[in-house]
């Protein structure tokens, strides 16, 4: 067994960001941690997405989506995205669109539009393989570190419902 295996998770160093989904019609959004670049030619990134959520229903059926770059002061909005079953989860916040259409928080850091590349599977997630067709600096600020979040994603629970 590993002990405190959440807080050891938190020492990698991972920003925190809102992920824009639509799949045309239909739009949400959901906080993730697990993002990263993958490729510079072509510019590629991949995060880390439950298949049993709403969002990721989304994702497949439009195949684009925005990787959104949150503040060290916009907790609140990581910790909103990161809720599930929340009705007009959009509601109260402003949102544009690059070439994609997928929605990109306006008060976010920076964003990049992607279309979806390709899948795979990855435990009890899926990796979403993206190229990045757009991308731009909205707001002056330092990035949300996923240490910073405390127990927000509540993994001390799920770590210990699922012991190694």
């Amino acid at each position: 067994m590993i002990e405190n295996l959440e807080t050891l998770f938190k020492q990698i160093s991972c920003g925190v960001y809102v992920i824009g989904v639509s799949d045309g019609i239909h739009q949400n959004a959901f906080t993730a941690a697990w993002v990263m670049q993958v490729s510079f030619k072509p510019p590629l990134l991949a995060f880390s997405i439950n298949p049993g959520h709403y969002s990721y229903n989304l994702l497949q059926a439009g195949g684009i989506c925005s990787v959104n770059v949150l503040s060290q002061e916009q907790f609140r909005i990581a910790e909103h995205f990161g809720c599930s079953g929340i009705n007009h989860k959009m509601a109260g916040f402003q949102w544009q669109e690059d070439k994609t259409g997928a929605p990109i928080l306006t008060k976010s850091l920076a964003y990049f539009d992607c279309q979806v590349s390709h899948y795979t599977d990855a435990g009890d997630h899926r990796i979403a393989v993206c190229k990045v067709l757009a991308a731009g600096k909205l707001n002056e600020g330092r990035p949300l570190l996923y240490g910073q979040t405390g127990d927000m994603d509540r993994s001390s629970k799920i770590y210990k419902d699922n012991l190694l």
